[in-house]
């Protein structure tokens, strides 16, 4: 059988995992800078807990996992349920009589079926990180897989808009820290809701925002094209046309719309908080060149109800490389309500390609290997390793090649896994106490005191 990889997932070898874990380290400090605390939720979940939750076509993307009780059943049982299985397989697909579980579509909805589940053991305000994978069944392409991973910050239990604040710095002091120079684009599901209203569309509000989420990849025209097609009317469509002429003010286009929104509560309160969040921003010294108001910016999750946030590299083609938003009811449908909650995630994988695109990797993002000692063979390897075992004991690395092998095979070996010093320690350097070694880099060789050389 020919090996292969299955479509839109990766191997990572160590350059990519060391890199990955470069981003990760600063994420993860800069989460427990800010107060979050860690949690791990199961890689898959009842199909009936993320059903529903993240609009028509996000449900469509959900890796669902073939029912496991038939495997579970006794004998008689199981020839029954297969028997039953395979009369469903000559039938159109039933995705719930063959299914009962799925990989996890993101981490927000598992986090909201633990907080249900945990609501009177938790002290709220209840802020937590979580850096895992989630699966989704894309279409793969550059910067999209079925597989990757999110790192997620939320915040239940608080209603406070300076928790959005809060999260705007997160953002920004994280991507400065990775040197990448970001754009983090906001409105508010309120705002939408509004212009639903304003527009006389309030009952196409899901189909307007997951058409109007598109404009990034079919523009105007294809947004308009899709309305029309979602039954939306012209007169609606002509309406609503001013959202494709803004000006780069963002204060200004929120006073346009407080002039469209007389007498409508709900997009005049939308526009309210996302004036907070932008002024109070730009009071902490946050640039407004890296905060924009997108009156367009949609974030097809049906769970949203307030703050929407998308973030993009200003130097990069490279789609959202992050987002989130506040989503105030999503642990009512596991039974608890009143509990509010707001979150943005950081798409590992997206950021890792625009830091290589842009060449912004540390040389120390790199893990090699410090010191390969050659192997001489019989009392040598001995004592190399003696030497190895205290090198490794003051935290640096070291390795013995595994064979008695001709030096300059030991050579490539060291050049080809990125290894800076090849150590000799033969019988003339044992026998004096010195260890001679090579920096491959430089290129230069030299014999020091076994002392010296410890440290």
């Amino acid at each position: 059988m020919k090996p292969s990889l299955a479509k839109g997932t990766r191997d990572f070898m160590s350059l990519e995992v060391s890199r990955r874990k470069y981003i990760i380290n600063i994420l993860q400090k800069n989460f427990e800078l800010f107060g979050f605390q860690a949690l791990e939720t199961p890689s898959f979940e009842n199909l009936s807990t993320l059903t529903g939750k993240y609009g028509e076509e996000g449900d469509r993307l959900i890796f669902k996992i073939l029912n496991s009780s038939i495997n579970e059943a006794k004998d008689e049982k199981k020839t029954q349920m297969m028997n039953d299985f395979q009369k469903a397989l000559d039938k159109p697909f039933s995705a719930e009589t063959l299914t009962d579980k799925a990989l996890r579509y993101d981490l927000t909805v598992p986090f909201a079926r633990f907080v249900a589940m945990n609501h009177g053991k938790l002290t709220f305000p209840y802020k937590r990180f979580q850096i895992q994978p989630v699966w989704r069944a894309d279409r793969p392409q550059k910067g999209r897989f079925r597989e990757f991973y999110q790192c997620d910050a939320d915040v239940v239990g608080s209603e406070s808009l300076w928790q959005e604040v809060e999260l705007v710095q997160l953002y920004l002091k994280s991507f400065k820290e990775l040197k990448v120079s970001v754009t983090i684009h906001i409105n508010n599901r309120k705002i939408l809701s509004g212009l639903a209203e304003y527009a006389g569309i309030t009952d196409k509000l899901i189909d307007f925002t997951v058409a109007l989420d598109k404009l990034d990849k079919i523009g105007k025209d294809g947004i308009v094209k899709e309305l029309l097609e979602r039954n939306i009317s012209q007169e609606s469509i002509d309406k609503l046309d001013f959202l494709f002429t803004q000006s780069n003010d963002a204060l200004e286009n929120l006073l346009q719309l407080k002039e469209k929104f007389v007498g409508n509560e709900i997009g005049l309160k939308g526009v309210e908080e996302l004036e907070f969040v932008i002024t109070q921003s730009l009071n902490l010294g946050v640039d407004i060149q890296n905060l924009v108001f997108d009156i367009t910016l949609a974030r097809g999750l049906d769970y949203y109800t307030g703050a929407i946030f998308e973030v993009k590299a200003d130097e990069a083609q490279m789609g959202s490389i992050g987002g989130g938003g506040r989503y105030d009811n999503l642990t009512e449908v596991f039974g608890v309500k009143n509990v509010p909650g707001i979150g943005i995630s950081f798409g590992l994988d997206r950021i890792y390609l625009v830091v290589e695109e842009l060449n912004l990797f540390p040389e120390e993002a790199a893990s090699n290997v410090e010191y390969l000692f050659a192997n001489f063979g019989g009392e040598e390897t001995l004592e190399a390793l003696k030497l190895i075992i205290q090198l490794r004991e003051k935290g640096i690395s070291a390795e013995l090649y595994p064979e008695s092998a001709k030096i300059n095979k030991q050579f490539t070996y060291a050049e080809k896994k990125g290894i800076k010093n090849l150590v000799f320690l033969g019988e003339e350097e044992i026998k004096n106490r010195t260890v001679t070694f090579k920096n491959l880099e430089a290129g230069e060789q030299k014999t020091i005191s076994l002392e010296e050389f410890l440290g």
